[in-house]
């Protein structure tokens, strides 16, 4: 838990970097946030939409989870840029997949020390 609560209390911070572990544990809590309220509300309203509550927990965590996929690709050596690879159909997605699971650089590089 101490890796999603310190990737949350970062949620706006783009520099440095989130080693696997961080990114990958406030992912899984994450979606396991939203998949709850989700299970909670019914998911749906009367008329068929999502509900409030489900699009609200869903809204905010956009910003930390951007905020955290940027410093998980700092901690791989590249910019914070390529996540936008995640917008090409398919292929994107599972290109930024794979970027998420490789190792990052050792030691420091351009942008930071290495996280422990």
């Amino acid at each position: 838990m101490k890796y999603f609560t310190d990737a949350l209390a970062k949620y706006a911070v783009f520099r440095g970097r989130a080693n696997r572990r961080q990114f990958w544990i406030f992912m899984l809590v994450a979606w396991l946030i939203n998949a709850l309220v989700i299970w909670l509300t019914g998911g749906r309203d009367e008329m068929g939409n999502i509900s409030f509550i489900a699009w609200l927990t869903g809204a905010l965590f956009i910003l930390p989870t951007l905020a955290v996929t940027v410093r998980r690709l700092h901690d791989t050596d590249r910019s914070g840029w390529w996540w936008w690879i995640g917008a090409v159909p398919l292929i994107g997605q599972i290109w930024l997949f794979i970027l998420m699971v490789l190792p990052g650089t050792y030691g420091p590089n351009r942008y930071g020390t290495q996280p422990r």
